[in-house]
């Protein structure tokens, strides 16, 4: 299917140039098995509603899409390779259909709609299996958000080297979780990647050599020769800690950090035992001065943090369709690319040829003409060095940190980015929009 960005009126439309092949659903993640029969109603009003929605977004490649009530009527939009495009409007009504039937078939409980719910399906498209991901959030005065997260459960990034952890991040990796002592993160905004790459600093640690722990819920992915830490009933998160030291952990997979009490619990006991963990931020910097700020005691940051790394996911190229072109000198650059840089990579443009004719590319069946497929993430890493130390410990801001790391030669999603463009993996205008963005 020849992809093309669509109206709301296309959505709304029952006339389809094309019959879409519809998505099966094939049961609950959790075992409990949907009372139809009982939900008659339920079923007439949302199946096929949630059958289109989701066969839809498969068949553009989404692999998110989101259901926002807005009074009267709900607004669809699905993500294709991390953009947003819109997917049509419908009634409230029938976008709560929608909702209550994703949450019945993911074995939900539909009476509950004042709590946030989570959920998976089972299902098949086009011969291929797939998880369906369901969460429903409240909305004050406006029934429930809809999360749908379709997920290939044949890729897998969780290995450092396919989600492009540098051998340099990976052995400093080793070589802190070797001190026993300190902890190393991934940082990041919620949807950037942030748990790819916790789950790749964690395979990074050389699981032969070290006593590894994991506290840790890592929504059913494996970590080969780690030993999961069975807490006791009633036992808190610092007595279980303490009982890891005496067993002669080496190091300690824990969950995310998300507030000042467990912060304060795990640099408390970073000596002795490294942790590895993720927690929410903006990026590297913003990481560092939250732990700051839930501390109270920005040197005891600087003391036990190690290393932080951060992700920003930007869209490849398609293999098939990207055009190649020869840069200006001036925008090399500009752009801080080497003066050398022979050719660089596009998504294709109408060429204009000698007789004053234009050219159009030719369809692409792989990327629907979009001109990227799939995504690659970009890292930053801030290493408590010691000219970065002192910044931390002397209560610095995010820019000063930045500055610190950049002066010391630290990786920066810059750097990053411009190898990915000389590579040919992806072009300057993505960066431009990755960078833009808030």
């Amino acid at each position: 299917m020849i992809f093309r960005q669509r109206s709301d009126d296309d959505f709304d439309d029952d006339d389809e140039e094309e019959e879409l092949e519809q998505v099966l659903f094939q049961g609950a993640k959790n075992g409990v098995q949907p009372d139809l029969s009982a939900n008659k109603k339920l079923v007439q009003a949302g199946l096929m509603r949630a059958k289109d929605l989701v066969s839809e977004a498969m068949s553009r490649r989404a692999e998110m899409i989101r259901v926002e009530p807005k009074g009267n009527v709900a607004v669809s939009m699905i993500f294709v390779d991390g953009v947003a495009y819109p997917a049509g409007k419908m009634p409230a009504q029938a976008a709560l259909a929608v909702t209550q039937m994703l949450k019945l078939l993911a074995g939900l409980d539909i009476q509950n709609r004042t709590a946030p719910q989570s959920g998976a399906i089972h299902a098949e498209y086009e011969e291929h299996k797939y998880l369906i991901r369901i969460d429903s959030i409240p909305v004050k005065g406006a029934g429930e958000r809809l999360i749908v997260r379709i997920v290939d459960p044949k890729v897998k990034l969780e290995k450092p080297e396919e989600i492009g952890l540098s051998e340099g991040i990976r052995r400093k990796t080793r070589e802190y979780t070797s001190m026993k002592k300190g902890v190393i993160l991934a940082a990041g905004p919620p949807m950037s990647g942030v748990s790819t790459t916790a789950m790749g600093l964690m395979r990074s640690v050389d699981a032969y050599l070290y006593s590894i722990f994991n506290m840790a819920n890592l929504d059913g992915r494996d970590l080969a020769h780690v030993t999961e830490f069975e807490f006791k009933e009633g036992e808190g998160l610092q007595e279980a800690i303490l009982r890891a030291k005496r067993q002669e952990v080496d190091v300690l997979i824990i969950d995310p950090l998300r507030d000042a009490e467990v912060a304060k619990i795990i640099f408390e006991e970073a000596d002795g035992v490294s942790f590895v963990t993720e927690t929410p931020a903006k990026d590297a910097a913003d990481a560092v001065v939250r732990i700051s700020t839930w501390l109270g005691d920005p040197k005891l940051t600087a003391e036990r943090l190690n290393l932080v790394v951060s992700q920003k996911l930007i869209r490849r190229l398609c293999p098939e369709c990207k055009q190649a072109y020869r840069p200006n000198p001036k925008l090399l650059a500009k752009v801080g690319l080497p003066p050398e840089t022979k050719v660089l990579y596009r998504v294709p443009r109408p060429i204009e040829l000698d007789d004053g004719e234009v050219e159009e590319p030719p369809d692409c069946p792989k990327c629907g003409n979009m001109g990227y497929f799939g995504r690659m993430a970009l890292f930053e890493e801030i290493e408590m060095r010691d000219e970065v130390k002192d910044v931390v410990a002397s209560g610095g801001d995010a820019a000063a940190i930045k500055a610190a790391a950049r002066k010391a030669g630290m990786q920066t999603f810059q750097q990053d980015g411009l190898k990915a463009v000389a590579t040919g993996a992806t072009a300057l205008e993505e960066l431009q929009r990755a960078f833009q963005q808030k």
